[in-house]
C-alpha cells in the first residue's frame, strides 16, 4: 500500500470519525466512497469496519449514563445480530444496486417526513411493536453492504431519545451489528496485510478525532442536534445513489 493511499484512508477517517463522534453515525457512510477512490470498494469496507467497530465500542461506552433513558435495546440488538448474519450470508448474492437504492429510498421518505412534522414521535407500544422488524432491516443492511447507520437513525430518531441515550442507542446497535459482520468477513479469510495496514492507520485517525467530535457535541442540543443528524442523512442518500449508479 503506497504512501498516498494511506494518506486518503487517514484523512478519510478522520472526517468521518469527527461526523459520528457528533451525530452517532456517518463514519462508513463518509470514508467508504472516498477510501475507495484510492484502494477500491471492497477493501474500503474491510478497512473501515476495524476502526468502525472500535469507533462504535468507544462512543458507547462514552454515553453509558444514558443507558437508563433508553428503549427497545434488546429487541432492536437481538434482530440486528440474526439480521446481520443473513444479511453477510445471503444477500450478499443480490444485486447491491438495489439495497443501495432502497436504503436511500428510506431515507428520503424520512427527511420529507421530518421536513413535513419536526415534532412528530412514535407511540411506544407502536415502536416496541415494530422493533424487531427495523432491528431485522439494519442488521440486514449491514451484513450485504455494510451500512446499517439510515435505518437506526431514522428508527430511533422518532423515539425523541436525549441526545446522550440516542448516541447510547446507534452505537451499541452498530457495534453488535457490525461485530457480526466482522467476525464472517474474517472466518472467510478476507484479512490481507494490506487490509491490516490501512485498518490500522484508520484506527489511529479514529482515535484521535474522536474526542474532540464528543467536546464538539456538548454544543449540540435539540433542534441544532437533529438538524445536524438530518444533514448527515441527506449526505448519505445521495452517496448511496452514486455508488448505485456508479456500479
Amino acid at each position: 500500500m503506497t504512501g498516498s493511499q494511506l494518506l486518503v484512508i487517514a484523512l478519510a477517517s478522520a472526517l468521518g470519525a469527527t461526523v459520528k463522534s457528533v451525530t452517532g453515525l456517518g463514519y462508513p457512510l463518509l470514508a467508504v466512497p472516498l477510501i475507495s477512490l484510492a484502494v477500491g470498494v471492497e477493501d474500503a469496507v474491510f478497512i473501515v469496519a476495524v476502526p468502525n467497530l472500535a469507533a462504535n465500542l468507544y462512543l458507547c461506552w462514552e454515553s453509558r449514563d444514558a443507558r437508563g433513558q433508553t428503549r427497545d435495546l434488546g429487541r432492536l440488538i437481538g434482530f440486528g445480530m440474526a439480521g446481520a448474519v443473513v444479511g453477510t450470508l445471503v444477500l450478499v448474492r443480490v444485486a447491491e444496486e438495489w439495497l443501495l437504492i432502497g436504503l436511500a429510498a428510506t431515507i428520503g421518505v424520512f427527511i420529507v417526513q421530518f421536513l413535513r412534522r419536526p415534532e412528530l414521535e412514535m407511540d411506544p407500544l407502536v415502536a416496541r411493536r415494530w422493533s424487531p422488524a427495523a432491528g431485522t432491516a439494519a442488521g440486514l443492511m449491514q451484513g450485504a453492504i455494510g451500512v446499517s447507520g439510515p435505518v437506526v437513525a431514522a428508527w430511533l430518531h422518532g423515539y425523541r431519545l436525549p441526545v446522550r441515550a440516542y448516541i447510547h442507542s446507534v452505537t451499541l446497535i452498530f457495534a453488535t451489528t457490525g461485530a457480526v459482520q466482522l467476525v464472517i468477513l474474517l472466518a472467510q479469510g478476507q484479512m490481507s496485510v494490506d487490509r491490516a495496514v490501512g485498518a490500522a492507520v484508520a484506527s489511529v485517525a479514529v482515535a484521535i478525532c474522536l474526542p474532540l467530535g464528543v467536546r464538539l457535541r456538548g454544543r449540540l442540543e435539540g433542534p441544532a442536534f437533529n438538524w445536524a443528524l438530518l444533514a448527515v442523512l441527506s449526505v448519505s442518500a445521495v452517496s448511496l445513489v452514486f455508488d448505485a449508479l456508479s456500479g
